[in-house]
């Protein structure tokens, strides 16, 4: 829709520029949030910085990897242009090996951490979106409803709006319980759940899913499994508080 956003003369690529301002409201919002469930704010402000550089050179590394024929010959192209060539899963592995050396080294808890860290996971997310939704590939399945969007001259589900939604329904739930948590972990498994649950409704919107040879919406598997868990897991910590201090949690 928008690939491109002008600034007088300029004409700057949408996704870099909301890749860039992403990153910024990211780690600001882990630093204020780790401010206000009381954690060591430098900390956690390294750690995002360490999980967004391994991310990056993972995803790049990792692409470059499986598609090394097309770069033997031209070196310079690995690091040179870095607009196109990333593989997710390769950042995403990466990535979580850097953090937790990173907490391991400076001794982070692992709950209370991801307590802080979720939102501005949260955040990420909705810049994914909404990079998607203005110079993305991605599309919704057709529709008359009155809130539909025209693209590809067809009306169509904003799916990217869904995703928003629904990632402003997993801040609130955060947001909600932070004040009142009764155990570590509670808060960053709560925003999962609920986040998960809410992309696994709005993936059946979505016209060009990731799919199975049989018609299964990958997305969607994942999210139930990671919603499951997340919901498992909440129980889980439960009732270990409640063994611990006898208590009804």
């Amino acid at each position: 829709m928008f690939p491109t956003i002008r600034l007088g003369p300029a004409a700057l690529p949408t996704a870099g520029l909301l890749t860039i301002l992403g990153i910024y409201l990211l780690l600001h919002v882990v630093e204020r949030t780790a401010l206000r469930l009381h954690q060591d704010a430098n900390r956690l402000y390294g750690l995002s910085v360490t999980l967004i550089i391994a991310a990056f050179a993972g995803a790049r590394l990792t692409f470059v990897w499986l598609y090394w024929p097309a770069y033997r010959a031209d070196l310079l192209s690995i690091i040179w242009p870095l607009n196109s060539g990333f593989n997710v899963w390769g950042g995403l592995v990466v990535a979580l090996a850097a953090g937790f050396f990173y907490g391991r080294y400076h001794q982070l808890p692992l709950w209370k951490t991801a307590d802080a860290l979720i939102p501005g996971v949260i955040v990420g997310l909705m810049v994914v979106s909404l990079i998607d939704f203005l110079a993305g590939p991605g599309f919704g399945k057709l529709t008359s409803a009155p809130w539909g969007i025209t693209q590809f001259s067809v009306r169509r589900h904003p799916v990217q709006i869904y995703e928003l939604l629904v990632a402003a329904l997993a801040l609130l739930a955060w947001w909600q319980f932070h004040r009142e948590r009764f155990f570590d972990g509670q808060l960053v498994l709560l925003t999962t759940a609920v986040y998960s649950g809410g992309r696994l409704f709005v993936d059946a919107f979505r016209e060009n899913a990731w799919v199975t040879t049989a018609g299964w919406h990958i997305l969607q598997i994942l999210c139930l499994a990671l919603m499951l868990l997340s919901l498992y897991g909440l129980g889980w910590l439960a009732e270990n508080v409640k063994r611990e201090t006898g208590d009804i949690v």
